[in-house]
């Protein structure tokens, strides 16, 4: 148990370490004028949900990725870290730079990275660990719906 929670515990660390270095580069983002000022899908949630929603992703991809931390499965792990790096990276293209196509293809390759850890695990221990990865899979594709979106309206 005490394992279990020293890892749990570094890889909130490191999941919302992530989210901190990418929200430097976010500055004020859905509030900032430039966001904004964008003709972005009647569907876009209001700001307070990208806050609940990535709380909520660090927390359940932290557990499945310290479960497959604590099985030795090194093929979830290595993809671990181009998934982080992507999620930290989409912030400073999207918002840093405000290069939304570009933003779509670093959502895109971070898509394909967590499905295909959710798809390891499932295969591995089946839909009761794997199923810790669909809120971030989820929250990607309405990410992507919403870049696509500012993408071809702006």
């Amino acid at each position: 148990m005490k394992k279990y929670i020293i890892t749990l515990i570094g890889f909130l660390i490191i999941n919302f370490g992530g989210l901190a270095i990418g929200q430097v580069w976010t500055g004020d983002g859905v509030t900032s004028e430039w966001y904004t000022s964008l003709n972005q899908a009647p569907w876009t949630p209001p700001g307070w949900v990208f806050g609940l929603a990535w709380t909520s992703i660090a927390i359940t991809f932290s557990l499945l990725m310290t479960s497959s931390y604590l099985n030795n499965n090194i093929k979830s792990l290595k993809l671990f870290i181009p998934s982080l790096l992507l999620n930290i990276i989409w912030n400073p293209v999207f918002f840093g730079l405000q290069w939304v196509w570009i933003g779509l293809v670093v959502l895109l390759l971070l898509s394909y990275y967590i499905y295909k850890i959710i798809d390891l695990n499932r295969k591995i221990y089946g839909w009761k660990i794997a199923w810790l990865g669909l809120p971030y899979f989820i929250w990607l594709m309405v990410a992507m719906s919403l870049d696509i979106y500012i993408s071809l309206m702006n």
